[in-house]
């Protein structure tokens, strides 16, 4: 990165996107997304998926694409509301409704602390494809938009970053979502924030909370 750290997410999630890569060719009657197994039970409109972190990894947010400086996150989580669900193949769409940072800190020079990181203006819409690609989106003639709170050697300090879309791969082998050097530009804030920002972290597994159990989510 270069002088301080930023950016964002998302939305929120991303923030936030949740569907996972097909596994084995749908059958008729299989929908977009499934629980438990690539051709398991139909998600139904309404059931919220969420996901955390994959174990073992953490969310980035770098101000270069191969930059290994900035904020990184031990804990991240996303939400969505399912609101269609077709018959395979085809999209299925979300409302992505969360998407949290916590346990965040940075190594770039300047930054003493990582006061927060939100994922403002939610919910966003999401689509999730058979052929695993998964695009999140603002509202018309918006984007996904995201505060990064500083603590630095000159004060606090408050950078808002946006990106017109982000996109995700998701994956049935470990039911995950993939978020990888998502770009996101600075649009207001101190001098002391960097112009860019990129977010990587993965999600998994994804699973289908509003059902008992709380099984992983397959995509067809």
């Amino acid at each position: 990165m270069r002088r301080y750290a930023l950016s964002t997410l998302v939305a929120t999630a991303a923030s936030t996107a949740l569907a996972i890569l097909p596994a084995t060719a749908a059958s008729a009657d299989t929908a977009v997304l499934t629980y438990g197994s690539a051709d398991g039970n139909a998600v139904s409109v309404g059931d919220v998926l969420t996901a955390s972190l994959a174990s073992g990894t953490n969310a980035t947010l770098a101000t270069s694409s191969d930059g290994t400086s900035g904020i990184t996150c031990t804990e991240s989580t996303l939400s969505a509301t399912v609101t269609a669900n077709p018959a395979a193949p085809g999209t299925a769409t979300e409302s992505a409704t969360s998407q949290t940072f916590k346990g965040c800190t940075s190594n770039t020079f300047g930054v003493l602390g990582v006061q927060s990181i939100t994922v403002d203006d939610l919910p966003y819409s999401t689509a999730a494809s058979s052929d695993g690609t998964v695009t999140v989106t603002a509202a018309p003639g918006r984007a996904i938009q995201t505060t990064v709170a500083l603590s630095t050697l000159l004060g606090s300090i408050t950078c808002v970053y946006q990106a017109p879309s982000l996109s995700a791969v998701s994956s049935n082998s470990d039911n995950s979502l993939t978020f990888t050097n998502q770009e996101f530009t600075k649009v207001s804030g101190s001098a002391l924030c960097t112009a860019n920002g990129y977010f990587t972290a993965t999600y998994a597994p994804v699973v289908d909370s509003s059902v008992s159990g709380s099984p992983a989510i397959y995509t067809n």
